[in-house]
């Protein structure tokens, strides 16, 4: 082996291991949605079996990961015209948590709303069933630890001009506008785009990145509520004194939780899993 293949990235290598099993199972099985099916089958499987230190550490840190998405957004709103143009392209920041958490393979709750629920989908048992709610529980605790260390860090640390500060405020504000029945309904939106996503990644090769790019795009410009990204700019808020735990867990947490678990496990899952069982 070359100095230079000592030097491949350990996540290309693993995607490179993904795309050829992938094509094997495609020879083997009477679709491609069932060979994708079953990588994220699999894929499930191991994320059910990892101890709760492995997937709290991990998810923690996918929560200080998802920060950057307020950062980035934040900043580019800071520093653009309050505009159409000037949305869409501050809209871009949205995707950069996503782009470092994915491709840093770090666990993020709403991707395990599809991952791990396959398996469980295909093999109902209540010892699934407790490993899926350990998992979701572990996960989306150990997220929101990430952001709310992330958010308290950002509005305490001497970082960041007295406009940016504003900015972050002025996205936690938007986000507050909905109301809970629309926080639910942008969420489950959300969730099924999400989850889209992590469907498409096993078949999508060297095009992973655009992949994430685009979709998460899309959920920005269209204003979808997400539970992890949305918890940053509203944390923000919290900490700052421009909103109240109520604010949090009421009008926002709860309901744009229960969307994205409605939009990426019992529509899209369902639905996806429906369609392999049907071809057997």
């Amino acid at each position: 082996m070359s100095a230079i293949d000592n030097l491949t990235p350990p996540s290309r290598v693993e995607d490179e291991n993904d795309e050829h099993d992938l094509q094997q199972d495609e020879e083997e099985l009477p679709s491609h949605a069932a060979a994708v099916h079953k990588s994220i089958r699999e894929e499930g499987e191991k994320e059910l079996e990892r101890t709760v230190s492995a997937l709290f550490w991990s998810a923690m840190a996918a929560g200080l990961s998802m920060s950057f998405s307020m950062l980035a957004k934040g900043i580019l709103h800071a520093h653009l015209p309050d505009s159409d143009i000037g949305f869409l392209v501050e809209s871009l920041g949205y995707t950069v948590g996503f782009l470092v958490v994915i491709m840093a393979r770090q666990q993020l709750f709403t991707e395990n709303t599809v991952t791990a629920v396959i398996p469980v989908m295909s093999q109902p048992r209540i010892i699934r069933l407790m490993q899926l709610l350990r998992l979701w529980g572990v996960v989306l605790i150990g997220n929101l630890v990430g952001v709310a260390v992330s958010a308290w860090a950002i509005l305490a640390l001497p970082i960041f001009s007295t406009p940016t500060h504003e900015a972050f405020i002025t996205l936690g504000e938007h986000v507050l506008e909905n109301t809970p029945t629309e926080m639910f309904a942008k969420g489950i939106i959300a969730g099924w785009m999400i989850a889209t996503m992590v469907w498409l990644l096993p078949s999508a090769g060297h095009a992973k990145i655009w992949v994430i790019l685009i979709v998460t795009y899309l959920v920005a410009i269209g204003e979808f509520t997400h539970i992890i990204v949305g918890s940053t700019e509203v944390l923000y808020m919290v900490f700052a004194g421009q909103a109240n735990w109520a604010d949090y867990f009421l009008k926002f947490g709860f309901p744009t939780l229960a969307g994205n678990v409605v939009g990426g496990t019992f529509i899209f899952a369902l639905i996806s899993h429906a369609q392999i069982r049907s071809e057997n």
